[in-house]
């Protein structure tokens, strides 16, 4: 049987967090604990908020934390042409289709529903399902849109997803931590429709989160993704995606979250939890791996 095989993925559009740090640890220990390996991917599609020197603070953080992880480091910027390939083969399937509507015309749309006492579906993080163009333009609107070059999104239609599947798709769900990682897994079906009709790339960017992070899965061979718990509804969007590109699937794992006093999810823009400001602040390794519960 072939080692385990983890991956530890951050993007450097900011400083690290205790979040990060618990979920780095996480993914090294249950490595060990499981005679795997240990990859890390730096996931830099935004090449805007992504900067060199956030990527050299960002492995600064991860020594000092103790990680060893293989060489070599797997940039997103660098596979574009993989993200590419795989879009390609969605559209030639015929369920990816441009979308035009912009963030606020599709939030002005969902308002004024609600405002009348209509619900509308919203997706497991909150945002608003697509309504599709025709619901919020006329037809010679969207023609004009499409033939002026206008920005757009490709988005994955998943009831015609899904209807191309045909059945009910699982994921293997195991422990993340101590003993929990040695459980049997769960089996969890598939809610894809939840998340409507996701966007897979934009006019100017050739992939979105979701598939790139199957594309990359795939190609390093990765068996356990072993995240934070706030993945785990999107899940069923990556086994969608997993099943229509024939790639193979990998078992997963979702940790706790480390919250703030709000009670929210630590965000980079908390500078008062990066790992950075901790260590001047003379906070010790130690010290660390008790406030995040390790």
């Amino acid at each position: 049987m072939s080692k385990p095989v983890f991956r530890f993925a951050p993007s450097p559009n900011g400083h690290l967090h205790l979040g990060h740090a618990l979920s780095a640890l996480l993914n090294a220990r249950a490595a060990v604990a499981l005679g795997g390996r240990l990859l890390v991917r730096v996931e830099d599609i935004d090449q805007t908020r992504c900067t060199p020197e956030l990527e050299r603070d960002m492995f600064q953080d991860l020594a000092w934390l103790g990680l060893r992880w293989e060489q070599p480091v797997v940039r997103q910027s660098d596979c574009f042409a993989f993200y590419r390939e795989a879009l390609e083969r969605l559209q030639d399937t015929g369920l990816v289709y441009p979308a035009y509507l912009t963030r606020a015309e599709i939030k002005t749309f969902v308002s004024d529903r609600e405002a009348e006492g209509a619900s509308w579906p919203r997706d497991p993080d909150g945002a608003p399902l697509y309504p599709g163009d025709a619901a919020v333009l006329i037809e010679e609107k969207r023609e004009r849109r499409a033939a002026s070059g206008a920005s757009f999104a490709l988005r994955l239609d998943m009831k015609k997803a899904q209807e191309r599947i045909g059945k009910q798709l699982f994921w293997e769900e195991l422990g993340a931590e101590g003993p929990a990682l040695f459980e049997p897994a769960r089996k969890i079906a598939v809610d894809a429709s939840a998340w409507g009709d996701v966007v897979l790339a934009r006019k100017d960017t050739p992939t979105s989160y979701h598939l790139s992070v199957v594309v990359d899965d795939a190609r390093q061979g990765i068996t356990d993704v072993l995240r934070g718990q706030d993945l785990y509804h999107a899940t069923s969007v990556h086994r969608v995606l997993q099943e229509l590109l024939a790639l193979p699937v990998p078992r997963y794992r979702h940790h706790r979250l480390i919250l703030g006093d709000d009670g929210r999810k630590l965000s980079k823009s908390n500078s008062d939890t990066s790992l950075r400001s901790l260590r001047a602040a003379g906070m010790t390794h130690a010290q660390l791996r008790k406030r995040i519960g390790l």
